[in-house]
């Protein structure tokens, strides 16, 4: 069953939702739902991608994995925030980037055929 939302903590609102709004478009998250607290992203119904700023947030060693249907598409994400994609050992062609949001939350774009 797919997730229906994330909800994730960031330390600074503007920067997150800068890099979130370059970010999840290539991911399929295109439509907008934006309030003064709360930046959503939607790929579908009930399919949603928030932040929020929390004065307390401090990134940890949780991380967040987004699928793709090819390596073209990880790649694309990986020119886009600067970081080279990789082979993974997590299974036959297990290709993957991995980076940080401006807050450290990790994250993780891949496609496993």
């Amino acid at each position: 069953m797919p997730v229906g939302h994330i909800d994730l903590r960031v330390a600074g609102l503007a920067a997150a939702e800068a890099f979130y709004d370059r970010l999840l478009p290539q991911l399929g998250y295109t439509e907008r739902f934006h309030s003064d607290t709360w930046k959503v992203w939607a790929a579908a119904k009930d399919q949603y991608f928030a932040v929020t700023q929390s004065d307390a947030h401090t990134p940890n060693e949780s991380r967040i994995a987004f699928v793709v249907g090819s390596r073209e598409e990880v790649d694309a994400v990986a020119e886009l925030v600067g970081v080279a994609a990789k082979e993974m050992p997590y299974g036959p062609g297990y290709y993957a980037v991995f980076f940080d949001d401006p807050s450290g939350n990790r994250l993780e774009v891949y496609i496993r055929p």
